[in-house]
């Protein structure tokens, strides 16, 4: 007898969950929150889930309730008597607390790790870590995905002729330089130096951008402040255009602004985070056909490797 698959969602992510279940063939599975007057909240699953594979997608940007939430639908299920619980985390939230980068400050991804192992989840499903080695936090199997599987032919039907992917900040010049080497261009960089977390005080440009068609690859869009300010620069030094690649958009305080007000052509992100409002400036790629494959692979013990490979999707 074969383990029946249930895909449920969080408050967070029930647009991208419902895309998730339609490719994959089912119906998303039915929940309800309840709310006290002071806020505190209580999951429930409305069906049951005992004996199933339970797939609970819930991207956990802030507030931190997304979090909690998803620690609740984990407790419940568990409770509840699945059979194997698969947290699907689209954007996994305190990634960028990974190391102690100065002294006396926690190292969150961790602790976030420590919880959902804690809350009894088998198995994360997740994209675009903003530091690999979070993976090696957990104590269960992570499917890390990632978003170039969308992003570069999406990248190659747009016909640039002189394409040249850059890294916003020396941390991300190794995911650019991957996108470099797939599609054999040249790479340049940026250098940022900050004072205090989303505040950049100087950038400098390192390589050629004269007549190119540059493309910024980074893991987030936060303020948007780093992206604008490298698009700036580049035009100023010459470049036909400037494109962001960024799989999560957090886009937070004025970010949408600036972005708009940019000298940026086009700005290229995933659905891992709903966006708060459109921009003609912004386009979205969906996730939902990457997860559902996944999710039926992880189902039927099949590999998943190939979505590792950038040369197996095309």
């Amino acid at each position: 007898m074969s383990t029946k698959v249930n895909i449920f969602s969080g408050r967070a992510s029930v647009s991208l969950a419902e895309k998730i279940a339609a490719h994959y063939g089912n119906k998303l599975g039915e929940m309800s929150l309840s709310t006290f007057s002071d806020g505190e909240f209580q999951p429930s699953f409305e069906e049951t889930i005992r004996g199933s594979e339970l797939f609970l997608v819930q991207s956990t940007f802030a507030p931190s309730d997304n979090l909690m939430e998803l620690l609740l639908m984990i407790d419940a299920a568990k409770r509840a008597s699945a059979k194997q619980i698969i947290a699907v985390i689209p954007y996994f939230g305190f990634a960028r607390q990974d190391r102690k980068d100065k002294p006396r400050v926690a190292i969150g991804a961790k602790l976030v790790a420590n919880l959902l192992t804690a809350a009894g989840v088998h198995r994360i499903m997740t994209m675009d870590l903003h530091a690999d080695q979070i993976q090696g936090f957990f104590d269960v199997p992570v499917d890390h995905l990632y978003g170039s599987s969308m992003f570069i032919p999406y990248l190659k039907s747009l016909n640039l002729p002189n394409l040249t992917m850059a890294s916003p900040d020396v941390g991300g010049a190794r995911r650019a330089a991957a996108y470099a080497k797939f599609i054999n261009s040249d790479l340049v960089i940026c250098f940022k130096q900050r004072d205090k977390a989303n505040v950049v005080e100087k950038m400098t440009l390192i390589g050629d951008v004269k007549n190119k068609d540059i493309i910024l690859v980074d893991d987030i869009i936060d303020t948007a402040t780093t992206l604008t300010k490298a698009a700036g620069i580049m035009m100023d030094a010459g470049a036909a255009s400037v494109r962001a690649v960024c799989t999560h958009p957090i886009l937070s305080g004025k970010a949408y602004e600036r972005i708009e007000a940019s000298q940026l052509t086009e700005v290229i992100v995933s659905d891992t985070v709903p966006l708060k409002r459109e921009s003609s400036k912004i386009t979205v790629l969906s996730t939902a056909p990457l997860f559902a494959d996944v999710i039926g692979r992880v189902h039927n013990y099949e590999s998943i490797s190939t979505h590792f490979k950038f040369n197996t999707i095309l």
